[in-house]
């Protein structure tokens, strides 16, 4: 008797870590290592790290065994974060292909700092209150659909500085717009629009989305190159036309076409309205006088936003947009408008990252190693964006599209149906606000829907559950 209750405990605990395992089967099937044992270690730390959200290593891996297994895999030379996110690009080229309309590719960067004793050993990123910081850049590239549902990452790039140099001094020696791309850091937007383009094969459905720091020219003639859009918050004043004359002097000149009223926060948080005056035109955008040669003047069309009024609490609203996607009305400029605004879904898969994942809170010694964990987090802080946003944008969708069956069941006995609940269909949205109860989110009729942070509470609960509940006599019944 003994023994077949064992028997039946052991595959009952199989069962249950395959069905823990589902959405990470899922996002390793298409990575490739150098060695099949390093793929198993891969797959068993993306487990470990989440279903522990946000504790350290010896934390997640709770021996030193396994601890000291985890730092191998992050310095082995055989390993990078390539072969680490290359199963996660094929599995968001999959839910893009699934998907329908635009696509919505938004750039960005990001950094990382750390306190070290030997900052050598892992580079530097720039100046921060006149301190020079030690750490790790990242620029990602996201893909959201036009709801903001974020399908996973299509693109990365780390890098580090030997020796960093002020801005403002440089450009007292050298004019950057003369300086050729390839021998820029921000050859990095070029690189991954391109990447982008490439893993989702789409390119006329894809909008690359980019701030101010995106305002490349070199980028607008590679988006050309391979038949995709852009939409970027342009901050030079290019010169426009026959070239006696710039893209604001154009602007200037054209009429109102149109008001819209958008709702925002105050700097205390409150909802404020804002009415924002449309204006759009398409020109012909020169490339700058260095470059005219290398690079062809460009037809594009100018987005101006401009609300109406000073604000009293907060900065007044005005954005300059230039795309080479059609714009005829003011209902195109709308939707280009709320585009552009879902550029913000990318900071806030930075902040899980940072806050949820702690990733700036790691003491590994090399770039290297950091950046292979900062890789892994990547694709722990999709899934809790991606649960969710799905919550926001498909709250009526089945259960089993982001938990499993055994998640469901016990949610369902852990968290009591509150009034009326137990008659209503079970949905998606029903079983992520029974996540964040574990989180602590309150779920009163007031509240918003559930947030990141109590999303992956929830979740580093649940999992934490569900392992006790594998050696419980319960699940054996």
């Amino acid at each position: 008797m003994g023994l077949k209750l064992k028997e039946r405990g052991a595959a009952s605990i199989q069962r249950l870590t395959s069905d823990i395992e589902t959405w990470i089967d899922r996002e390793v099937a298409g990575c490739e290592f150098k060695d099949e044992r390093l793929g198993r270690r891969f797959c068993k730390l993306l487990g470990q790290i989440g279903s522990d959200m946000g504790q350290s290593i010896p934390q997640i891996c709770r021996d030193w065994a396994n601890t000291k297994a985890a730092y191998r895999f992050f310095s082995n030379e055989r390993v990078n974060e390539a072969d680490i996110l290359r199963g996660h690009f094929e599995a968001t080229r999959g839910r893009v292909t699934e998907a329908e309309g635009p696509i919505l590719v938004l750039h960005d960067t990001t950094e990382f700092s750390f306190k070290r004793e030997k900052p050598d050993l892992i580079g530097f990123t720039g100046k921060t209150a006149g301190r020079t910081q030690c750490g790790v850049l990242m620029h990602s590239s996201l893909a959201v659909t036009t709801e903001g549902l974020p399908f996973g990452l299509t693109a990365i790039k780390f890098w580090t500085r030997k020796k960093f140099k002020g801005t403002t001094a440089l450009k007292r020696k050298v004019n950057p717009t003369r300086v050729p791309i390839e021998h820029k850091e921000s050859i990095r937007w070029l690189e991954n629009l391109r990447q982008s383009t490439d893993l989702l094969a789409a390119p006329g459905r894809c909008v690359h989305i980019g701030d101010r720091e995106s305002d490349i020219y070199e980028l607008f003639c590679l988006a050309e190159e391979v038949g995709t859009h852009f939409l970027v918050r342009t901050c030079v004043d290019r010169l426009a036309g026959d070239g006696n004359h710039t893209i604001a002097d154009e602007v200037d000149e054209i009429t109102i076409k149109g008001l819209h009223r958008i709702e925002v926060k105050d700097s205390n948080g409150d909802s404020d309205e804002a009415l924002l005056e449309i204006r759009f035109c398409k020109l012909r955008v020169l490339p700058p006088i260095g470059k005219q040669k290398k690079y062809p003047a460009l037809n594009l069309t100018v987005i101006h936003a401009q609300e109406r009024g000073m604000p009293k609490r907060r900065k007044k609203i005005e954005w300059k947009l230039l795309t080479n996607l059609p714009v005829k009305s003011r209902k195109d400029t709308i939707e280009k408008l709320e585009w552009y605004a879902m550029r913000w879904k990318i900071e806030v898969f930075h902040k899980i990252l940072k806050s949820g994942c702690k990733a700036e809170e790691s003491k590994l010694r090399t770039a290297e190693r950091l950046v292979n964990l900062i890789a892994v987090f990547c694709i722990v802080s999709w899934r809790v964006f991606w649960m969710t946003m799905l919550n926001r944008s498909t709250p009526n969708a089945p259960p089993q599209m982001a938990m499993t069956e055994i998640e469901i069941k016990l949610l369902d006995h852990l968290v009591k149906d509150r009034n009326g609940d137990s008659t209503r269909r079970k949905t998606l949205s029903h079983y992520v606000v029974k996540v964040a109860r574990l989180g602590g989110y309150l779920a009163r009729a007031s509240d918003p829907p559930p947030g990141n942070i109590v999303i992956w509470r929830g979740l580093s609960k649940l999992t934490d559950i569900e392992l006790g509940a594998a050696i419980g006599t319960k699940i054996y019944a």
